[in-house]
């Protein structure tokens, strides 16, 4: 699909009595949405947004935050989406750097010194600019692992060459709906919105409401597998017929139960970098991510993932500046370790991510993909801790359909991976670092494990 106007703006005129999106109760049609876009446009542009600007966007998944985004895009910003749990001590460190103009904050007051404060106000007239695909459009911060978060600015196109590999790979009609059931300020939630936009299908939001009642009527979902393993369990009311599922090991039993239900499940690799999945595959129960999505190229260069694509990022942006990601050879390295494994590819786990126990090297994902084959098992985690003679000794954290049983799981390991690799002790993930997210912080679990064993 090659768009010539605002993608809205190109189904507007296709199909515009058409249903576009659910917000809650309220349904609108493109018609409707984009004279909704456009009164919200006109509201920014006369608070001072215009192109080019930086706007930071802070608040969780609601219609509001959605209609906002779109009308920003319209009025030609550069979105910074946030998640509002975000301490403001990183707030203030990041924000600085970011060359921001405004800030529209749907949850708080707090004033962030040097952004114009926006309100979601409509006003009369139109405020659209030409459609450019290349423009600056977005700026998703990574998940900061080793530091602090960089800002990846991806165009319109860019996002849309994602959405258009996915879609190569999961059916979506005009006639289906997808759930917005990941935060905007994922890259993972955009990935969402710009699929509906590339098909012309319809959008759900809800706020706050249980998965079950949430999904009512959606054909579509992102979840991680214990999200899917609640509702399969639960014998849930669901039109489902497709999941794209991430964040953890899938395991066969899941697919399984899933597709005796109609639903489809897929799989994958995706990095923020690149506007989201770049490999993928329909889910088997095997360790590997698929194949590489059109438009994705790939390499494997020392056991390390190399990629460029079209959906990949212009840059990293800082002090108004585009950081280039590409190395001297054109490629962006992933530092993520990687093998072909009959025409697949299988990730191995994250180079920063390898530790070593007593001079053995202990790939963590490799484990938990082991461990978490145990049929009562719905989330495993390795964590490396401090050992004065090991080096490092492997823990493991869970979660579990039971009460946990250390003793019975280490049993259940002894012969299937090595003396090395065999977890040290058991935790139970506890519900604070469980909160339904696409990825749980490995230093976040890091953080947690090491002050349990300091109790």
């Amino acid at each position: 699909m090659i768009f010539t106007d605002w993608p809205w703006r190109h189904w507007r005129q296709a199909r515009g009595e058409a249903q576009a999106l659910r917000l809650d109760h309220t349904v609108l049609s493109w018609n409707t949405l984009c004279a909704r876009i456009d009164a919200l446009a006109a509201g920014f542009a006369a608070q001072g947004v215009s192109e080019g600007d930086g706007v930071m966007l802070r608040g969780a998944n609601h219609p509001q935050v959605l209609l906002a985004w779109l009308a920003l895009l319209q009025c030609g910003a550069r979105v910074l989406p946030v998640n509002p749990q975000l301490p403001m001590s990183l707030l203030e460190q990041l924000l600085p750097r970011l060359t921001l103009q405004h800030a529209l904050d749907f949850d708080s007051d707090f004033c962030f010194p040097g952004l114009t404060a926006l309100v979601l106000q409509e006003a009369d007239g139109e405020s659209a600019l030409p459609w450019q695909p290349r423009r600056l459009a977005s700026m998703t911060l990574t998940s900061g692992s080793t530091g602090l978060p960089k800002a990846a600015v991806h165009t319109c196109g860019a996002h849309l060459a994602s959405a258009e590999g996915v879609l190569a790979m999961i059916p979506f009609a005009p006639e289906d709906d997808w759930l917005l059931s990941l935060p905007l300020f994922h890259v993972s939630g955009q990935g969402i919105l710009w699929r509906w936009l590339l098909a012309g299908a319809r959008l759900t939001v809800r706020v706050k409401q249980p998965l079950e009642q949430a999904l009512a009527g959606c054909t579509h979902a992102s979840l991680v597998p214990t999200q899917l393993w609640r509702l399969l369990e639960n014998d849930a009311q669901i039109a489902l017929k497709a999941v794209l599922l991430g964040g953890a090991a899938i395991p066969v039993e899941l697919t399984r139960k899933a597709l005796a239900r109609g639903v489809r499940s897929w799989c994958g690799y995706g990095l923020t970098e690149f506007a989201s999945t770049v490999c993928g595959k329909e889910a088997d129960g095997q360790a590997d991510v698929g194949i590489p999505l059109p438009g994705r190229e790939m390499q494997l260069v020392n056991g390390e993932v190399w990629l460029r694509a079209a959906s990949m990022a212009e840059g990293y942006w800082r002090d108004g500046t585009l950081i280039p990601l590409v190395n001297e050879q054109g490629w962006f390295a992933t530092r993520d370790r990687g093998e072909w494994r009959d025409g697949k590819l299988t990730i191995i786990g994250r180079l920063d991510n390898l530790f070593f126990s007593g001079g053995e090297g202990v790939q963590p994902e490799e484990v938990e993909r082991i461990i978490a084959a145990h049929p009562q098992l719905l989330q495993v985690f390795v964590i490396p801790v401090n050992d004065p003679e090991f080096g490092q000794r492997p823990v493991a954290v869970v979660e579990s359909t039971t009460p946990l049983d250390s003793e019975a799981l280490s049993l259940w390991v002894k012969d299937k991976l090595a003396v090395f690799q065999q977890p040290v002790r058991w935790l139970m993930l506890p519900d604070t670092l469980n909160t339904g997210g696409i990825k749980i912080s490995r230093q976040a679990l890091q953080t947690w494990v090491a002050s349990c064993l300091h109790k």
